[in-house]
């Protein structure tokens, strides 16, 4: 108790009871809010499952330009068998890896190579049977096939190879000019056709990137609500930490 100064009366002081403060609060500098409950096992599961979809779709789109591309990196291709004139040693839905070649002498009879047949741009894949040398053909004033003479006056002769299926009884029709020989199988991957052909087509990318996309967006939404509730639970109120009522008596 105090005395105002110029009066004979006392200054009476009277205080509010303090209001309760959560510690913690006042520690933190902001008010107490109410908690948030734990999300259900349900959400937490369903959570789990979108990433899992979004985690397979992103790795299995990932392999199929990886792998491809691993190969292209060695110098090498993957093709996609679509016949079996090549059984047993690979049938259609098989992939065989395929080297370049560059020089003609690399050509020897027993390998299986990939080429343009003379007037087709259909690539085909079959075994060499034998390393011949043609004589290059021009056509005259009459329009009949001769062989173009060199200085020499001797036929010009280019080589060719004669090939074969595996599984076909004679050999193919015309010789292929070395030129047009794409390069010569390494290895086979037994059905790994199947699956590049799948992977490349719409419908595979489709499986492999529409799942993924919808997942992210799913797991968006329940980002979204989630953020909701948690603005929903609204803080307490803050309580004054002192209130003084002060009354001068006279």
């Amino acid at each position: 108790m105090t005395t105002a100064p110029g009066h004979s009366e006392p200054f009476v002081e009277r205080r509010a009871p303090r209001a309760t403060v959560d510690p913690r609060a006042r520690r933190a500098g902001r008010p107490a809010r109410t908690p948030v409950p734990p999300r259900p096992w349900w959400r937490r599961a369903v959570s789990a499952a979108l990433w899992t979809v979004v985690a397979v779709g992103a790795l299995a789109y990932g392999i199929s330009l990886a792998v491809p591309l691993w190969f292209q990196v060695h110098d090498e291709r993957l093709l996609v068998v679509t016949s079996g004139s090549m059984a047993p040693y690979f049938d259609a839905g098989d992939a065989v890896v395929m080297h370049s070649v560059d020089d003609a002498s690399d050509l020897k009879e027993g390998q299986v190579v990939s080429f343009w047949p003379v007037g087709s741009s259909r690539l085909v894949t079959h075994r060499i049977v034998h390393l011949v040398k043609l004589p290059v053909m021009h056509a005259d004033g009459t329009g009949k096939s001769v062989p173009t003479l060199d200085a020499a006056g001797r036929p010009k002769l280019n080589p060719y190879i004669i090939t074969k299926g595996d599984a076909n009884s004679s050999t193919d029709p015309d010789a292929t000019p070395v030129t047009r020989v794409r390069g010569v199988v390494l290895d086979v991957h037994h059905r790994w056709g199947f699956v590049l052909d799948w992977a490349s087509s719409p419908g595979g990318r489709a499986v492999m990137l529409v799942p993924p996309l919808v997942a992210l967006a799913a797991l968006e939404l329940m980002a979204l609500a989630s953020d909701r509730r948690r603005r929903r639970a609204k803080p307490t109120a803050r309580p004054e930490d002192r209130s003084i009522d002060a009354y001068l008596l006279g």
